[in-house]
């Protein structure tokens, strides 16, 4: 072969590689992860990861909410983490702080007349400190840092820019995504999708959290009046995996061996640092994320009517759901709720993923 043949076979082959990346590109699905992004491991950090290392997804980024932890430590955990696995290029975006109407200081004065709350997030007593304050990071501090946009103005951008195209999965309280709303009175019509773990309505459970109130809910309770506005706007697809589901599962000794023993970063990420917390070990957002990438995984699921409790009273933060037939007159939003599942399935699915090499990026990092 001659040099310039040569050259121009180069030439073509790199034009149909590089084709051939852009339509595998084109083909992932895209999703924006919006997370109270606790960690180091635990369900916000999986469930972040098991997204991450599908191969049908892109992750345009990843926007962090005040809930589980406070912001400035979810974003440090989640920062951490990319540079553990290798995928620093996806952007980490700073968001709400607190939520929008209630406060820490409220919140103890409510439960004072109604009666204490088993898991307030950052609030809670036995985990708190202050806002700004980092916490401990045992897997290290993170060199990279968030980017400079906020959350909101993040989310609406992308939803713009791929019209349609977007899924929103929120797995904490729903202020950036109500922020986003505020800004952008198109932001959930020009998604693709919202797809969140929350709400509860009648989980079969003994677990002392929902066995007196089984309407309360951690992610919608934090920000009550974020969530009435994210579950009345205009999303074209709502679906929710609720505490019913969540606590039909379990992270276990045996499955954080089954992942320990794997060779990926993001084996050995989950392996040093999961463990166990507490009695009841679910597998909360895990699960949102896993049903999201194989929807066959839910063997039941229904069409219920759904929105927040804002009175005020011992209710304040409940879930509030409805048939077609007794739904309210104004606004309320269809909402596909998952039931029951396919736990086997299931359980493969999260160690096949963990276990799996990291995808490698498949375009630039997001300006």
């Amino acid at each position: 072969m001659k040099l310039g043949q040569f050259r121009g076979f180069t030439a073509v082959a790199t034009v149909i590689l590089m084709t051939c990346l852009v339509s595998q590109s084109q083909d992932k699905r895209k999703i924006i992860i919006d997370q109270d992004a606790a960690g180091p491991a635990g369900t916000d950090q999986q469930a972040i990861l098991l997204l991450i290392q599908s191969r049908q997804t892109e992750v345009l980024g990843i926007t962090v909410v005040t809930g589980d932890a406070w912001l400035t430590e979810e974003v440090a955990h989640t920062l951490r983490m990319l540079e553990l696995i290798g995928r620093t290029d996806i952007p980490v975006v700073r968001g709400a702080e607190y939520p929008l109407v209630r406060t820490k200081e409220e919140t103890e004065q409510w439960e004072q007349r109604y009666g204490s709350v088993a898991w307030l997030g950052a609030w809670t007593p036995r985990v708190y400190h202050a806002p700004r304050e980092l916490g401990a990071m045992p897997e290290g501090k993170p060199t990279t840092k968030a980017a400079d946009e906020d959350a909101a103005h993040f989310l609406v951008r992308m939803v713009r820019k791929y019209p349609h195209e977007v899924t929103i999965y929120e797995g904490g309280p729903m202020t950036n995504l109500a922020l986003a709303i505020s800004i952008d009175t198109e932001f959930a019509s020009l998604a693709k999708e919202l797809v969140f773990m929350g709400a509860s309505l009648n989980p079969q459970t003994a677990d002392p959290e929902f066995a007196n109130t089984p309407r309360r809910e951690f992610n919608l309770w934090f920000d009550p009046e974020a969530a009435h506005i994210v579950l009345r706007a205009p999303w074209k697809k709502i679906v929710c995996t609720p505490v019913d589901i969540s606590v039909k599962t379990r992270m276990t000794n045996e499955l954080i061996d089954k992942i320990k023993a794997g060779h990926s970063p993001s084996a050995q990420y989950i392996g040093k640092y999961s463990r166990l917390r507490g009695s009841y070990n679910y597998l909360w957002d895990e699960l949102a994320s896993a049903a999201w990438l194989d929807p066959t995984l839910i063997t039941k699921k229904e069409n219920r009517f759904m929105d927040v409790n804002l009175d005020r009273g011992p209710g304040y933060g409940d879930t509030l759901t409805w048939s077609d037939r007794d739904k309210p007159k104004r606004d309320v939003q269809s909402v596909e709720v998952q039931f029951d599942l396919d736990t086997d399935k299931f359980y493969k699915l999260f160690v096949d993923l963990l276990t799996a090499p990291t995808p490698k990026r498949s375009r630039p990092a997001t300006p």
